[in-house]
């Protein structure tokens, strides 16, 4: 059985092997040639695989070289090219918008992008879960696209609302904490979060400038009256606002 803690150490180290992945060779090659052969003619790139069959034969000749998967890859990038621009025929110039094999890598580009943004959320939903069971989620920094990761819980909990994940967002955006430090993010999470977490927060952060050395913690009657309420709550939130030392700043309407 798979303890929480085990879970929040795997995710980490799941993270940090994904830090660790080499640049793939092959598609840094193809790309090289795209951008370099962009607007030439068939004639000029005739020229550049000459060029890219000069450096091959070259390259062969010494064995730590002989092995480059990132020139093969590239001599043979020049090679289809030149076949696509023939079969264009007389006056065609190479565009990579307009290639079929770009579009197509374009397109499994972004659905692998889609599908890795995915498992991060699954992945981070699930330290975060354990993280709640080990009663450490107070602790926890938040981190850029937890508001999907918070979406992704409440569907998990059959689209139940998670009041100690709204909480615990509530609590960071008030007090700029991990990633709602920058106020791009703080603005930004204006049209991620449902209004009603936008209200504590904008709620918390007022009631926390008018008096600094109250703790966070100590005003958990922000969420009750937020959930009971929620325009008085945003209408208190403005109002404190307007009071000298009572402005907020989580980068969020207070309006419902």
């Amino acid at each position: 059985m798979t303890t929480p803690g085990r879970a929040v150490r795997r995710s980490f180290a799941a993270r940090t092997a994904s830090l660790r992945e080499l640049v793939d060779p092959v598609r840094v090659g193809r790309r090289a040639v795209r951008r370099r052969a962009t607007g030439m003619t068939a004639a000029v790139v005739a020229q550049a695989l000459d060029d890219a069959r000069f450096d091959a034969r070259q390259d062969s000749r010494h064995e730590p070289l002989a092995d480059d998967t990132r020139g093969r890859a590239e001599l043979a990038e020049w090679e289809r090219i030149g076949q696509l621009l023939a079969a264009a025929g007389p006056g065609a110039v190479y565009d990579p918008d307009t290639d079929d094999v770009v579009r197509a890598e374009l397109a499994a580009a972004v659905e692998e992008a889609e599908l890795r943004e995915a498992a991060r959320a699954e992945e981070r939903a699930d330290e975060l879960q354990a993280l709640r069971e080990l009663g450490a989620l107070a602790q926890a920094e938040p981190h850029a696209g937890d508001e999907a990761v918070r979406d992704l819980l409440t569907r998990r909990a059959g689209d139940h609302v998670q009041t100690d994940i709204d909480a615990w967002l509530a609590r960071a955006l008030a007090t700029h904490r991990g990633h709602y430090a920058e106020p791009a993010a703080r603005q930004a999470a204006a049209g991620l979060l449902p209004q009603a977490l936008l209200v504590h927060a904008a709620l918390l952060a007022a009631l926390v400038r008018l008096d600094p050395g109250a703790a966070v913690d100590q005003l958990a009657f922000a969420a009750r009256l937020t959930t009971a309420d929620p325009e008085a709550a945003a209408d208190l939130a403005a109002f404190l606002t307007r009071v000298p030392g009572g402005g907020t700043s989580v980068g969020a309407p207070v309006a419902v």
